[in-house]
């Protein structure tokens, strides 16, 4: 089971907030774990002049830090936290650059943040600084809805298979272990997906070729099987299948043929889940520029919670010199 140990909690005051601080809190008790809660403030811009007002930007910018210093304080006396001992750090300039510093300064190994308010519509329910949060930190991300159900009913588990990418197998583990543990805290279903396509099925189902259209269906219908025993055998170590006994975790499997964009979303609505777990992969040759087209498509077409992991050796392009 995926343990941690220095989770760092993002609060903002334009998001509801207080369903991801309790979450945090509730992991850090059944983690042990120690947990950061932080809040940020954005430089002053340099070109600010107020002379007639007699300020200085950096008297202004002390101002909002001792303010929000103040509301952060309140904020995590106000939610009941079971006696979790919490840091609190308020975090100066762009957002998403100061939370990644935060977790290289300090070996978070899970970032917690609430979606903000002004992305309530589901197009837009992921922010500018959740999605770089999601490509570029070195760590874990768990994205909240504000919205979301006190407890998690169903977890949807997104795993892929690529022989040429070793990577997947390790990151199929780390979404495994994370869901299931996830499910184990929550008493919750974890269903996993993986979806499958036929490479360039479009010419062989136009073009005239030496084979029939029974041909054709025996084909997908043996492909989908060998889907079906590799999904079944990379899961047999975490839980069980609907159809077997395990008193731990109830796992269900989907081997869905389609684009995995198209069938983890409507997968997602279907079992109206609760949290989705899936992983980002950076583009070849640029760490941590870009999630990939797939994962970025399916985050714009979500309306829950989002857990979202990184591929084992993934390297942040944000450092910690400014």
């Amino acid at each position: 089971m995926k343990r941690f140990s220095n989770i760092l909690l993002v609060v903002g005051e334009q998001a509801d907030y207080s369903a991801a601080l309790k979450r945090g809190a509730t992991l850090a008790r059944n983690n042990r774990a120690r947990l950061t809660v932080c809040a940020l403030v954005e430089t002053v811009p340099s070109d600010m002049r107020m002379p007639v007002l007699s300020v200085t930007p950096r008297e202004v910018l002390d101002v909002a830090i001792a303010r929000k210093r103040e509301w952060l304080e309140n904020t995590v006396n106000s939610v009941a936290t079971d006696g979790v001992s919490i840091d609190m750090e308020v975090l100066i300039g762009k957002p998403f650059i100061e939370i990644i510093r935060q977790v290289l300064r300090n070996n978070h190994d899970l970032v917690i943040k609430c979606a903000d308010a002004d992305s309530a519509l589901r197009e837009i329910l992921f922010s500018s600084t959740d999605k770089h949060l999601m490509r570029k930190c070195p760590c874990p991300v768990w994205i909240i809805k504000p919205t979301e159900r006190h407890k998690y009913h169903r977890i949807l588990a997104a795993v892929d298979q690529d022989p040429e990418e070793p990577l997947k197998d390790a990151l199929n583990r780390q979404i495994l272990e994370m869901s299931t543990s996830m499910a184990l805290a929550e008493y919750s279903e974890v269903h996993v997906v993986h979806a499958w396509e036929v490479f360039g099925e479009a010419l062989l189902t136009s073009h005239k070729w030496d084979f029939s259209e029974a041909d054709f269906e025996a084909m997908l219908e043996e492909e989908a099987t060998e889907r079906r025993h590799w999904l079944e055998e990379i899961v047999k170590n975490y839980g069980t299948s609907a159809d077997t006994n395990h008193a731990d975790v109830d796992i269900h499997l989907h081997v869905v043929k389609g684009p995995a964009q198209q069938v983890v979303s409507e997968l997602a609505r279907e079992l109206t889940v609760d949290l989705v777990v899936m992983g980002t992969v950076a583009r070849t040759g640029i760490d941590g520029f870009f999630m990939g087209n797939t994962a970025e498509s399916i985050l714009g077409q979500l309306d829950c919670s989002v857990l979202t992991i990184k591929p084992p050796g993934f390297t942040s392009p944000v450092t910690l010199e400014r």
